[in-house]
């Protein structure tokens, strides 16, 4: 499929590393390092802003390496940009590790998946069918 894109940053457009890849990579697009302390957010810009087809958004992930070696994910992860949407892409990224950590322009701070989404038109009703699981909540399916 194909997506329009804008390009206002100085990096390469995202790319798929593996041909099995889900996620592309997002990176900063800063004038000057950006150092996130211990427990604190904030929104990195990345120069980028896409046209969705309806029927698709594009959902904004934290990068495993980042968040394992670092504490360093995405505050609402995923975040979700709608195919309406067409400001510039920003991830707003919060370390939860105990370190300080600085943000260079080009570094690769999250990932980005492009997905299909259905809508529904709702059928509302006085009751729901039976399950298995009924109204079992949280932790009621394991141990």
């Amino acid at each position: 499929m194909e997506v329009k894109i804008i390009n206002r940053s100085h990096h390469a457009l995202p790319a798929y590393e593996t041909p099995a890849s889900a996620g592309m990579d997002l990176r900063a697009n800063i004038d000057a390092p950006i150092t996130l302390q211990s427990s604190d957010n904030v929104i990195v810009p990345t120069g980028l802003f896409i046209e969705l087809p309806i029927g698709y958004e594009a959902q904004v992930r934290p990068r495993s390496g980042l968040a394992a070696k670092n504490g360093i994910t995405v505050l609402n992860s995923p975040g979700t940009i709608d195919a309406d949407y067409r400001g510039e892409i920003k991830v707003i990224l919060i370390n939860h590790g105990k370190q300080a950590f600085t943000i260079n322009d080009g570094e690769r701070i999250a990932q980005m998946v492009i997905a299909k989404h259905e809508r529904v038109d709702w059928n509302e009703s006085n009751q729901l069918e039976e399950s298995a699981r009924g109204t079992g909540g949280f932790g009621s399916t394991g141990k």
